[in-house]
Formats: C-alpha cells, structure tokens, sequence
C-alpha cells in the first residue's frame, strides 16, 4: 500500500494545485462574464447559428440541455448542444464557449488533423487507460520479474492517455482560436466582447493544459515507482 499512497505522491503535487487553479479560474471567469452582455445582444444559440451557417453547416443543428457548463459538440448526431446558461444567454461567456463549440463544427467538418486522430483512439484510450492500472497494480504486487513486466507494460498503455491529452490541448486551443477569430470578423461583439470572450476561452483552455500536466505527472510517478524496483 505505500506504493499506491506514500511513494512518490509529492510528484502529483504540483498537478493537484494546478487543476484547482485552473478549476477556480474557470468558474471565476465564467461567472464574471456570465453577468455582462454583449454588445450585439445576441444569444448563444444565435451566435453558433450565425457561425456555422457562415461556414456551411447549415445541416448542424442546435439543441438546448440542461447542466451548467455542459455545452459540447456531438459529431456522430452532428448536434451541437448548448447549455441553459449558454443557449438564450446574451452574456460575453454565452457567445464564446457558443463560438468554441461551434469551432468544434467546422473542424469536423473541414477534417481537422488532430480531432480526427482524437475521435479516432477514444475506444482504444479507455481500455488502455483502465487497462494500464490494472497491470501495474499487478505489477507492484508481484516481487519478480514478472511484476516488472506488468509494470512495464501498464505504463506503455497509459501513455496513450497522455497522448491523447495532449492531442487535446491542441483540439481545444484551436476551436477557441476560430470562435476569437469569428467573432472579431464576423463583427459579433466589439473590442471589448472579443477581450472578454479571450478570458473565458483562456481559462477554460487552462482546465486541459492541467489535465495533460497531471497525465504526465502520473507517467513520471508509474515510472519512478517501476525504477525502485530495480
């Protein structure tokens, strides 16, 4: 059991502190710019509308779910869903996290690289990631070469889960990039909305750059307890 919890548990420290931030961060963020409209007065769901329809994916439709920061994009329905304090909402945040899932879209759309890889290993992530657990777990537990072999093989299959974070960080950096980008030109806020809906983007953005920190900090701490074996 030291394993699991004293061995080199001060390696996930600093992924701890970020996720918190970063968990702060959004909500702070979020709230702040949740309770300041638009200049445009436009809601979410008319942003999105207006966005992809400007990119020709009239065919995607908009739906309304319950949930606070539940707002994603579907590509297998081809639905891009909103939530209750995005869809009718007029704020700063709602055009934004609306013209972040509406890049989503239209990198399905237009086949974008790292999101095709992404949707591609999602099965194959979460075997491989449950997966690489248990063998480790095996491993520790193990006192021979064979436990060393189990240990090897867990962190070979957890590496698909911090590539896939990483390939992450690149999805999500991107489709806030075009929702800045749409919004500045297609003129659906000011100077003042775009700065705005920077914020709210950058800080969401921090949620994956932390969740790929912790993925690798986990890597570094599955390895540094293979290397005490030796």
């Amino acid at each position: 059991m030291m394993y699991l919890y004293g061995g080199f548990f001060y390696i996930l420290i600093p992924g701890f502190l970020i996720s918190l931030y970063a968990s702060i961060k959004v909500r702070t963020t979020y709230s702040k710019f949740s309770k300041v409209g638009n200049s445009k007065n436009i809601t979410g769901d008319q942003a999105a509308r207006s966005i992809l329809d400007s990119a020709g994916l009239n065919n995607v439709d908009i739906e309304h779910i319950r949930g606070n920061l539940t707002d994603h994009y579907d590509p297998r329905s081809r639905v891009l869903r909103l939530s209750e304090g995005v869809y009718g909402s007029t704020s700063i945040a709602a055009i934004g996290i609306a013209a972040h899932e509406a890049g989503h879209a239209i990198q399905h759309a237009t086949r974008y690289a790292p999101l095709a890889f992404r949707n591609s290993i999602v099965p194959v992530v979460n075997i491989a990631t449950n997966a690489s657990w248990i063998l480790f777990l095996i491993g520790l537990f193990i006192s021979s070469q064979s436990g060393i072999f189990f240990m090897n093989l867990g962190i070979l299959l957890f590496c698909f889960a911090v590539v896939f974070q990483l390939v992450t960080v690149f999805v999500e950096f991107d489709a806030s990039k075009r929702a800045v980008a749409q919004i500045d030109t297609m003129t659906l806020g000011d100077i003042e909305d775009v700065q705005g809906v920077k914020k709210v983007l950058s800080a969401a953005a921090l949620t994956y750059v932390a969740a790929l920190l912790m993925a690798i900090l986990q890597l570094v701490r599955m390895i540094a307890l293979r290397g005490s074996r030796d």
